[in-house]
């Protein structure tokens, strides 16, 4: 019989949750009221066709528990009357879905169940600070261009990096190093184009947008099973292929044109779905400014089939393939500090993970992965500013590159192979129990070499640190988790954990205990706390570079997180969270006192972080943030958020500056709105407060012709406050019979010359802003077949 659902939240954009993807399961859970409003208790709800059930409580309450992601009908049975199957509700992988139920009066001309609320929630394990975005909203959201990175950068109290042409995702004061990433339960060390192995941003994304089903973003406090990141966590569920018939769809936007393909195995029993795109802007120019073009290619793919009602598996890959030639030009020569330059980049990762998923009884799933991931970097800089002795004038660009010196040379491949195991049970009153196992093989492979050192700006002698490394090693890393979450009270809910990582290669061993608790105030205003240590290695380059930083150890980030969650109704939610994140151990530099690690990683010049390290950084961030979220309803969606902040970070000398990424304030603002079924807009406006820097000593830099820091002024310079708009629009039109969507939009409609950092330019020889990306115009096209 047919269910009748009174609200749409279901079926919303994005619902108001924050998941916790272990296992690849979900829930159902609820409250189901007799007739007249009283709890209904001995009513047994079943996943139909499954052999998920649950019995209600006194108080009404039901749980059905790990469920496979998936669309299922409830099965309702009261005593002495037949059971009724409701229309579908979706199940999704780390997402509570709460199904509200009022039971009629039951006459043989009346056999239709009202649903009194339909909406997802927050596993009861994640307390504070995470976000659950669909896929759609990443491919229509003004700005993003179909990048789930840039997405993630209009939440609170995420800014971007130094440049928009990169996609880092700066975390709480935290630097793009911190990130973890996580795709159907695959750990991947970068998930963008044109990455390094010093950095976790790149140019844009590598995943394929309109695969995405969700997006579970944990921005601090985060639970016990996840592998230690000292930021933030970026996890994200793609979507199944279709088990009917066989389909596609074509797409053009930024990430470059490109097709999908989908269809059943062995009649419904699973599905695949393929993505392939490749940028297109090499067919028109071979320079679109700056000396060459970017090249991409993108794959993803994912597989699924269910052996049994148990058993599970799925297979997928994300491979990303780029290459690059920045430098010289006749537009640029004898102007821009990019025509000193002769940069060649070519690269690949790839990331392939298997799962088996499995069903214990109605209470237990047990989670099984298999991963590997591959990245190799071939990368090669000359200086041009180095020839000697000096070309004669009028000498051409190709003579001029191939005279030029190499200073750096980059041609090496990170492997990393992981096994892990995740069991989580329902123990009746001890509650919901998580554990699991994590065991790593890395395998890096470095050949870096920069013969004549490094000009970092905070030396005051150039040609620092000469590196050349040529290094094969395997290292490993164990770890074990547990996490304990129950009902204390009717009103606390309280969990508990911890986990042990061992990092073989450094030699060190870490526990790292967390907690939460969440206490229900009123039925729609709750207090929520949690806290936790996180514990994370430096990048095997940086401990491989020099013999000193063999003696690096895990750096540690305490987090402390409290706030107030408000839902105002099934669509309107807010929330005000306050933080504190302590940090201890981190890299800095032996050479220069100031520098600390914490205050990079959002930049493509890896050779200017390779200089010797020890771990005595310490830092302090610290903010409160207010959340504003309205889901779409017939016309309208829009979020807001407000977020003040203060990040110091401390180097060898133990002074507390101002870190590179202390935006004391961000506010975001998001929407849309839908005209009719053929046309839709959408707009983001983002503010930061202007970012700290250093002055150059113009008299040292203009002798030696490059920028070398007044080191009596570290971080003392603030820039001028960024600001941003960018609109977009939609257009959907039918082609046999298929929808085809047409978008246009507008990246900083403004044109507003935002800072992006401050150089010194060598072919001028004298100091210049370089400004972030002007106005940008982008068309694209999404057709499904």
């Amino acid at each position: 019989m047919p269910l009748r659902r009174t609200l749409a939240a279901l079926g919303c954009l994005s619902c108001f949750a924050f998941a916790q993807d272990i296992t690849g399961a979900g829930a159902v859970t609820g409250v189901v009221k007799a007739p007249g409003g009283a709890p209904a208790a001995g009513v047994r709800i079943c996943a139909a066709d499954t052999p998920r059930c649950a019995t209600t409580s006194e108080s009404g309450r039901y749980r059905l528990a790990e469920l496979r992601s998936g669309s299922y009908q409830l099965e309702i049975t009261m005593a002495a009357q037949p059971a009724f199957r409701s229309s579908a509700v979706d199940v999704r992988a780390g997402v509570e879905t709460t199904v509200d139920i009022d039971l009629p009066a039951l006459a043989p001309s009346q056999q239709t169940l009202t649903v009194a609320e339909s909406v997802s929630v927050a596993p009861e394990e994640v307390k504070n600070s995470g976000y659950l975005i669909a896929g759609k909203e990443v491919w229509t959201m003004a700005g993003a261009n179909q990048d789930v990175s840039r997405y993630v950068q209009t939440l609170p109290g995420v800014a971007i990096g130094s440049d928009d042409f990169r996609n880092d995702i700066i975390v709480r004061g935290g630097s793009p190093l911190e990130n973890l990433f996580i795709i159907d339960n695959i750990e991947i060390p970068n998930i963008n184009n044109f990455a390094n192995f010093a950095s976790a941003g790149g140019t844009n994304s590598i995943l394929d947008a309109q695969l995405i089903q969700d997006v579970t973003f944990l921005s601090g406090g985060y639970p016990a099973p996840f592998v230690n990141r000292t930021s933030n966590i970026l996890q994200i569920a793609q979507k199944e292929g279709n088990r009917q018939r066989f389909g596609g769809r074509l797409t053009l936007g930024s990430g470059g044109l490109g097709g999908i393909l989908d269809g059943p195995i062995n009649r419904g029993k699973g599905s695949w779905i393929a993505s392939f795109r490749r940028s297109f802007l090499d067919a028109f120019t071979k320079d679109v400014g700056f000396g060459g073009v970017p090249v991409t290619y993108t794959f993803n793919g994912k597989i699924l089939y269910d052996l049994t009602s148990r058993d599970r598996i799925w297979a997928a890959n994300i491979t990303g393939v780029d290459d690059i030639r920045l430098g010289l030009n006749d537009e640029n020569r004898g102007k821009e500090e990019i025509s000193t330059l002769d940069i060649r980049y070519r690269g690949w990762r790839s990331a392939t993970g298997f799962n088996w998923q499995y069903l214990f009884g109605e209470r237990a799933v047990g989670l099984l992965g298999v991963t590997t991931s591959v990245a190799r970097v071939n990368q090669q800089v000359k200086d041009l500013v180095r020839i000697t002795p000096p070309p004669p004038p009028g000498t051409s660009n190709d003579d001029l590159i191939a005279m030029a010196p190499v200073i750096f040379k980059d041609r090496s491949g990170e492997n990393e192979t992981t096994f892990k195991y995740d069991l989580t049970l329902f123990a009746g009153r001890a509650g919901k129990i998580q554990t699991g196992t994590n065991f790593k093989i890395f395998r890096p492979d470095y050949l870096v070499q920069s013969p004549l050192g490094s000009d970092v700006p905070f030396s005051p002698v150039p040609d620092v640190n000469p590196l050349d490394l040529q290094r094969k090693f395997r290292a490993y890393q164990n770890s074990a988790y547990f996490q304990s979450t129950k009902d204390v009270t009717k009103r606390l809910n309280l969990t508990l954990g911890g986990r042990f990582d061992n990092y073989q290669y450094l030699g060190a061993t870490r526990f790292s205990p967390r907690a939460g608790l969440s206490y229900r105030l009123t039925p729609k205003l709750a207090w929520k706390m949690s806290y936790g240590q996180y514990f994370q290695q430096p990048f095997f380059l940086f401990v491989s570079a020099f013999p000193q930083n063999r003696s690096l150890i895990p750096w540690r980030a305490e987090h402390y997180v409290t706030g107030f969650h408000y839902t105002a109704s099934p669509t309107l939610r807010i929330t005000l969270e306050a933080y504190q994140k302590n940090y201890k151990d981190y890299p800095v530099a032996l050479q220069f006192p100031s520098v600390s690690l914490a205050n990079v990683g959002d930049t493509f010049a890896v050779n200017d972080l390779l200089f010797p390290l020890t771990s005595a950084g310490r830092g302090r961030v610290r903010g409160i943030e207010l959340f504003l979220e309205k889901k779409f309803t017939n016309k309208w969606f829009g979020q807001a958020n407000l977020a003040f902040s203060q990040a110091r970070q401390a180097g060898l000398d133990g002074i507390r500056r101002p870190a590179s990424f202390d935006y004391p304030i961000i506010a975001n603002f998001t929407g849309g709105y839908r005209f009719n079924r053929k046309w839709e807009a959408g707009l983001r406006v983002s503010y930061l407060d202007g970012r700290p820097y250093t002055p150059f000593d113009e008299k040292t830099s203009l002798a030696q012709r490059r920028g070398v820091f007044d080191l009596t002024r570290i971080a003392a310079l603030r820039a001028s406050d960024y600001f941003r708009v960018d609109f977009r629009i939609d257009r959907t039109f039918t082609v046999r019979d298929k929808p085809l969507i047409v978008f246009a939009g507008v990246q900083n409609l403004t044109n507003r010359k935002n800072f992006s950092s401050y150089l010194w330019n060598r072919a001028t020889n004298r100091p210049e802003v370089n400004e972030q990306m002007g106005l940008f115009p982008l068309i694209g096209l999404d057709w499904r077949f």
